[in-house]
């Protein structure tokens, strides 16, 4: 028979275990050694990434936040990034972006909306016809795209529709370069102009970014919509942007679902003149804020079209897209 003491608790030494005062500190993991790879896709908070040859399934650590990573994003991964099928990785890190393409909901949202990381190339896709073609819209685009410091290419789709000389002539002076296609035509062009690039396609729905993605890379299998009746307007059928590597010579495209608007309330008249080296220079004299427009007093860009500096042409149509940020965003 086992003698107890006077006071012994029989639960003596089950008591859960008390906390343990842990130091804080600012030192982060360092995942330098960890995996790189490249976002190609993101759906409904899963991402698709390239890890040298495999494609690796990934969740996102908490931290990066709900919007942290976008397609394109160079991104750090842990975790098993066999590809194997059922496998799942963890994206811990975004490797500094070299450029970012932005817009926001309409001129008056104040929280700017990254669309792809990284691209070296904007792409804005418009259709000669069915849709007709809104200069509007693509000046827009091509102001978020000096923003974000993307060299523009302007691809006019269904040139067997209309005749694209009017949009030639409203972009040549801003040294724009511009593809034309048709439907089944060679595009020998257009594969040399996005050989080495990163580029981004933009533009309407129903402009024929899907079709166009399609036949510069088979297998690609891109969703394709019509063009409504009554509205003019074409109908959403990529959900989601992807990034897509192009045969020989090579590059990678990343196809964007059909945009409606586009804001710009990201972007000041500063931001736009200074993709354009030569007005930029001219704009040091200007009074300041000065808007850059017309009718504003005591602007650079009008003496240096008066001392044979620029073009005037070349103003006109800078100041064409600088007034798209006063018009709607769609």
């Amino acid at each position: 028979m086992v003698r107890r003491e006077i006071g012994e608790d029989d639960q003596a030494g089950y008591d859960r275990p008390g906390k343990r005062n842990r130091a804080r500190t600012k030192r982060r993991p360092d995942y330098s050694d960890a995996e790189v790879g490249l976002v190609m896709t993101v759906d409904r908070g899963r991402y698709q990434c390239l890890v040298d040859d495999r494609r690796v399934r990934c969740t996102k650590a908490r931290a990066l936040g709900r919007k942290g990573v976008i397609v394109g994003d160079r991104v750090r991964i842990v975790g098993d990034t066999s590809g194997d099928e059922g496998t799942l990785a963890r994206i811990v890190e975004v490797v500094d972006r070299e450029t970012v393409l932005r817009r926001t909901a309409d001129d008056d949202d104040p929280y700017e909306r990254p669309i792809v990381a990284n691209a070296t190339q904007l792409v804005i896709v418009t259709a000669l016809a069915d849709p007709p073609p809104r200069t509007g819209m693509i000046d827009r685009i091509l102001v978020a795209g000096y923003d974000a410091g993307l060299e523009p290419l302007l691809c006019l789709t269904k040139a067997d529709l209309a005749d694209p000389d009017e949009l030639l002539a409203a972009y040549e002076p801003l040294g724009v370069p511009v593809s034309v296609v048709r439907p089944g035509a060679d595009l020998t062009g257009l594969r040399d102009l996005l050989a080495d690039e990163r580029s981004v396609f933009v533009g309407h729905s129903g402009v024929g970014k899907s079709t166009l993605v399609n036949a510069l890379i088979p297998g690609a299998d891109r969703e394709i919509g019509v063009v409504n009746d009554v509205t003019g307007r074409g109908r959403h059928t990529s959900t989601s942007a992807v990034a897509l590597e192009l045969p020989a010579p090579g590059g990678w495209v990343i196809d964007t679902p059909g945009v409606r608007s586009f804001g710009l309330s990201h972007v000041s008249p500063d931001d736009i003149i200074a993709a354009f080296g030569d007005l930029a220079e001219a704009t040091h004299a200007c009074p300041r804020a000065c808007p850059h427009t017309a009718d504003s007093p005591g602007c650079g860009l009008d003496a240096a079209v008066a001392a044979g500096e620029v073009s005037a042409d070349r103003v006109e149509s800078v100041r064409r897209i600088l007034a798209a940020r006063g018009e709607p965003s769609y």
